[in-house]
C-alpha cells in the first residue's frame, strides 16, 4: 500500500502545470515555444494551440508581426521619429560645408564636372574620367551660405511631410535618385568642363513628389504651384544655376512620388521599387551616353 502510494505521489509531480497558473495541472504544450498551457490559456491554431504570448507575437497568425503593424499611405512604417531621414540628411550636407570651408581643396574633389582637362585632351579627372562618384558627392556638396542654408530650409519643410506620409525607406529612395537624375541631366547637357554642386536637384524632386502628394491627398494645390513656380523661375532667370539639376530632379520627383502614391496595394513594392530601379537605369543610361561623347 505505502509503495502504490508513492507511485501516486511521482506520476501526480511528473504532470507540468500552466507556465502562466502553476497551480494547473495540463499536459497541452505551446505548438510554438512547447511551454505546457492550461485550457484557459489555449489558443487554437492552425495545428494545435498556442499560448497568447506567441498568438500576440504573430506565431499564430500565420502572418509576420509586422504585418499588423500601422503603415503610411505609401505603405512605409510608421516610425516614431517621421523626421529622422529628414536631420540625417541635413547633417551631412552641413558636415560636407564645413569640411569644404575648412579644407578649401575639397571641394575640386567633390563638385560635379564631366571631364577635365577638356577636348581635345584625354580627360583624366571628371565622370567622363571615371570619377563617378561625383555624381553623388556633388549632390551633397556647397561652397556658398546662401546657398546650403536655402536648399536645407527647403529639404525641412518639404522633407518632413513626405518622410511622414511615404516612410523612410521609400522617402531616402526619392531624395537620393531624384538627386541623381538632376545630375546625370547636367552631366548630358551642361559643357564638359562646367563645374555644378548643391542639393537642388533632389529638393526640387521633393517639390514634385509633394506636388504629387497633395493631389493625391486632396489638398489646395495653389500654395505648392506658387511656390515651385517662383523656384523655376529663379532657376531661368538667375545666371549660374544650372537648371539642368533642377529638372531631372523635378522629373524624376513626379515619376517616383506618383508610383509611391498610387501604387495599386497588392502591388505596391514591386510598382514603388520597380519604378525607382527604371528611374535609375535612365540615370545610368544618360551618364553612358554622355560619357561616351566625351572619350
Amino acid at each position: 500500500m505505502d509503495d502504490q502510494a508513492a507511485d501516486g505521489r511521482q506520476d501526480a509531480q511528473s504532470v507540468p502545470g500552466c507556465y502562466r497558473h502553476p497551480d494547473r495541472e495540463t499536459g497541452v504544450r505551446c505548438t510554438r515555444c512547447e511551454r505546457p498551457i492550461c485550457p484557459e490559456c489555449m489558443i487554437e491554431a492552425s495545428v494545435g494551440f498556442q499560448c497568447p504570448e506567441c498568438v500576440r507575437g504573430g506565431g499564430g497568425t500565420g502572418h509576420a508581426p509586422s504585418a499588423s503593424m500601422p503603415r503610411t499611405l505609401a505603405g512605409g512604417t510608421i516610425a516614431a521619429d517621421p523626421r529622422l531621414v529628414t536631420k540625417i540628411l541635413i547633417g551631412i550636407n552641413a558636415a560636407v560645408f564645413l569640411a569644404v570651408m575648412i579644407e578649401k581643396s575639397l571641394l575640386s574633389d567633390l563638385y560635379l564636372v564631366g571631364a577635365w582637362p577638356p577636348a581635345p585632351f584625354t580627360p583624366t579627372q571628371g565622370v567622363a574620367g571615371g570619377e563617378w562618384y561625383r555624381l553623388v558627392t556633388s549632390m551633397f556638396t556647397h561652397e556658398e551660405i546662401w546657398h546650403i542654408g536655402f536648399n536645407m530650409l527647403s529639404l525641412w519643410l518639404l522633407g518632413g511631410p513626405l518622410e511622414q506620409h511615404l516612410g523612410r525607406a521609400r522617402y531616402l529612395a526619392l531624395y537620393l535618385i531624384s538627386g541623381l537624375a538632376g545630375s546625370a541631366l547636367t552631366y548630358l547637357l551642361a559643357g564638359g568642363s562646367t563645374a555644378s554642386l548643391g542639393a537642388s536637384g533632389a529638393v526640387f524632386g521633393l517639390f514634385g513628389a509633394t506636388a504629387v502628394l497633395m493631389r493625391r491627398l486632396r489638398y489646395d494645390m495653389r500654395p505648392i504651384i506658387a511656390l515651385l513656380a517662383i523656384n523655376l523661375v529663379i532657376t531661368f532667370s538667375w545666371s549660374g544655376i544650372a537648371w539642368q539639376a533642377h529638372i531631372g530632379g523635378l522629373v524624376a520627383g513626379v515619376v517616383i512620388g506618383y508610383a509611391m502614391v498610387h501604387a495599386p496595394r497588392e502591388r505596391r513594392a514591386l510598382v514603388q521599387y520597380g519604378t525607382c530601379a527604371l528611374v535609375l537605369g535612365v540615370v545610368v543610361l544618360l551618364t553612358l551616353v554622355r560619357t561616351a561623347q566625351l572619350t
